[in-house]
């Protein structure tokens, strides 16, 4: 079982200029990749977001809003949705990767693309789009993706907006293990559609590495991990985020 972080006093929030929105990847009945020694990724994800959101609660800057904060399911199209209710400036969902071979390893921040970057992210953003078939159909909403037209609404400057975004990550990580290894990559990724607000995924390592496995299950190096990333989103909102 993945230890969630120790509760710390929380600064206000009440003068938040912004709203970042912390998507843990998976959950519920979806646990998402599973580890050689049995690590559900869906718990790594929610363990590493409750902690950024402490981090950015922190800062007295922004207001951290989490998809889930606790082991439930919910559809890729839900959480793009709670986002744009939440008027979100930034949105950031956190995974951990997995592979046939064990060799694999290292941080991917992915932003948004209808052509992938290479075969592996097409691959693997298929499989994070087919967890909403873990659901079952949902007839009662329309889907929004329809025949790519959310796709075509995504702005280009929100891409570009993302493109940024990533960049700030990875300069923060670059010194994490495997944090130079896989860079920015690019895929289309159904949760990073919402047309109005800069969207990353964050595949924390690959969870099917013993190395990058032990590293996720330990808190001290979450916290350092998720450091880096509080740390470039908040870089990256006060250059580029609205000025309020």
């Amino acid at each position: 079982m993945v230890k969630k972080p120790k509760k710390r006093k929380a600064a206000s929030t009440a003068k938040a200029k912004w709203t970042v929105f912390i998507d843990p990847g998976h959950g519920g009945k979806d646990p998402g990749a599973i580890g050689r020694s049995k690590t559900l990724e869906k718990e790594i994800t929610l363990a590493a977001s409750l902690e950024l959101a402490q981090q950015l609660r922190g800062t007295g800057l922004i207001r951290p809003v989490l998809s889930r904060s606790d082991d439930r399911y919910l559809k890729l199209r839900q959480r793009i949705q709670l986002a744009r209710d939440q008027e979100a400036d930034i949105f950031i969902s956190l995974h951990a990767d997995a592979a046939p071979s064990a060799k694999a390893r290292g941080i991917s921040v992915f932003t948004l693309s209808d052509t992938a970057s290479d075969k592996e992210a097409a691959l693997l953003a298929k499989k994070e789009n087919d967890a909403d078939l873990i659901g079952g159909p949902d007839l009662s909403v329309e889907d929004p993706d329809a025949a790519g037209e959310l796709l075509r609404m995504f702005q280009r400057e929100s891409m570009n907006q993302s493109t940024y975004l990533a960049n700030a990550i990875l300069r923060q990580i670059r010194d994490m293990p495997g944090g130079d290894r896989r860079g920015h990559r690019f895929a289309g990724f159904a949760v990073l559609k919402a047309p109005d607000m800069p969207s990353v995924l964050v595949e924390m390592g690959f969870i099917t590495n013993s190395q990058d496995e032990a590293n996720l299950n330990t808190p001290a190096y979450r916290t350092k991990l998720v450091e880096r990333l509080a740390r470039a989103i908040v870089s990256y909102l006060v250059e580029y985020g609205p000025q309020r």
